[in-house]
């Protein structure tokens, strides 16, 4: 039986290299091409995507999934959800994360990968359960990560895990190129040996080894791989498909893909790329190998943004102390995996710590709800001197249950809250996840539909420079 290709190009390969940039209208020309080549999958939609359509390209999301739902006759489409946090950045009520699941498939998503920044199980079964309902596919993922605590032991046991909770799939997340290939190996066994869903592993080329990471973990038994077309791949993106479809030729892994047809698609995206070089949306700095990865143990994404930090105040000197501050950030909360937003909250601290000039003296907002257990439980305790000095007495405020247990829920009010703006059931799923960005982005389309000028309606919200 071949390995299976979801096809990344659509969201993580964008996002990866071109902050999510990438229109609806660059999107659907080629879509027809895509839907031909037999992919296990096309991943489009969550993510990053759905913040940047509303923020940055003046999008509605649910608009582009439809569209590319009509386009996609044949292949089945495939979205990343942040589990309680679904695609923002804090825990939502259960009845939002029900009907944001019930949306998604109701427009057009087959396959909903549900993970936690934690790998707190807590967090992810609301959103399974509701995909169960829907009858769409749960596939959970693993955020795949190093530290003792992250045994082979401990792995199998959340395979159990997830596949007792009602996941249809498994999927190992490997965000910043961690997993290299005698470890793939190892850990594919390991995972086939205590369950039986269909095994996926998603990788990121940040670190160099991904594509013989995707080999090793193939011949011992990997389903399915992420992979992404040529002109958005390697760097922090995935390996390339069609080097992947041509490293498997003829062989009992063969994908049984077509070259010709993956060839015109490539040559669709090439001038996107070219033309995002040009105008220094895609850095130069993102494509080349960064072993620091594998040091550091940073997601590339994370990478970008902690150099825009240090950017903007004028610190890009202090990027090799940031660097080396995030391992030790990450050990005093508890080893998280590092991903959204987890990833966003070490990164940032460690910032401060350096910037500072002394460790947490300022906290964020973000790290005292990690060490308040808002986010979850961690695999390891926290490290309580900095539990200390960064809660004081608010300490005793810590919560051991699942965060969205002390949610309302909060459809009705957010319904009311947002009504004046309302011309589709999706829009209230829109505010409940980015209110302000949502409702700038309603004001915009309501210039555009009432034909008041542009530039008019754009400095008016001003979410948008004219």
């Amino acid at each position: 039986m071949g390995v299976k290709i979801t096809e990344t190009i659509l969201r993580d390969a964008h996002q990866s290299l071109i902050a999510t940039r990438m229109t609806t209208e660059q999107m659907l020309p080629i879509v027809d091409k895509m839907d031909q080549v037999g992919y296990h999958a096309v991943e489009c939609w969550g993510g990053a995507t759905f913040d940047a359509c509303l923020r940055f390209l003046k999008e509605d999301p649910w608009d582009r999934l439809r569209k590319l739902r009509d386009g996609f006759k044949n292949t089945k489409l495939q979205m990343l959800f942040r589990g309680q946090n679904i695609l923002g950045y804090r825990p939502y009520a259960d009845d939002v994360v029900e009907y944001f699941v019930q949306k998604s498939i109701a427009n057009g998503i087959d396959i909903i990968r549900i993970f936690d920044c934690l790998n707190d199980i807590r967090n992810l079964q609301t959103a399974v359960t509701a995909c169960n309902k829907e009858k769409g596919h749960a596939q959970v993922a693993l955020s795949y990560t190093l530290g003792e605590a992250y045994t082979l032991d401990y792995w199998m046991d959340m395979a159990k895990r997830v596949e007792d909770m009602g996941a249809d799939s498994l999927c190992i997340k490997d965000m910043a190129g961690l997993l290299v290939p005698t470890k793939a190996t190892e850990l594919v066994q390991a995972l086939k040996s205590s369950t039986s869903l269909p095994i996926e592993l998603h990788t990121h080329y940040t670190s160099g080894v991904a594509s013989m990471t995707y080999m090793k973990a193939v011949e011992a038994g990997c389903d399915i791989i992420d992979t992404a077309m040529s002109p958005f791949a390697l760097g922090t993106s995935q390996p390339a498909t069609e080097v992947m479809v041509e490293a498997f030729k003829g062989t009992e892994f063969d994908t049984g893909l077509d070259q010709d047809k993956l060839a015109e698609i490539a040559d669709y995206f090439r001038p996107m790329r070219e033309e995002a070089l040009a105008s220094g949306l895609l850095n130069p700095k993102v494509l080349g190998v960064n072993i620091a990865t594998l040091r550091y143990q940073v997601p590339g994404g994370m990478l970008s943004n902690l150099i825009s930090q240090l950017k903007e105040q004028g610190k890009e000197d202090k990027y090799e102390e940031v660097l080396a501050e995030v391992p030790r950030v990450r050990k005093d909360l508890g080893e998280p995996p590092l991903v959204t937003p987890s990833s966003q909250i070490v990164g940032t601290q460690a910032v401060f710590n350096v910037l500072m000039g002394e460790r947490y003296k300022v906290a964020t907002k973000e790290t005292k709800d990690i060490l308040l257990g808002k986010y979850g439980q961690t695999v390891k305790p926290f490290n309580p001197e900095v539990v200390e000095k960064v809660l004081g007495p608010d300490k005793d405020k810590a919560i051991t249950c699942r965060p969205a247990d002390l949610l309302e829920p909060e459809l009705d009010k957010l319904e009311a809250e947002m009504k004046q703006w309302k011309q589709q059931d999706e829009d209230v799923l829109s505010y409940a996840l980015f209110p302000q960005v949502a409702t700038e982005f309603f004001k915009y389309r309501q210039a555009q539909q009432t034909g008041v000028d542009d530039k008019i309606a754009d400095s008016e919200n001003g979410a948008y420079p004219v």
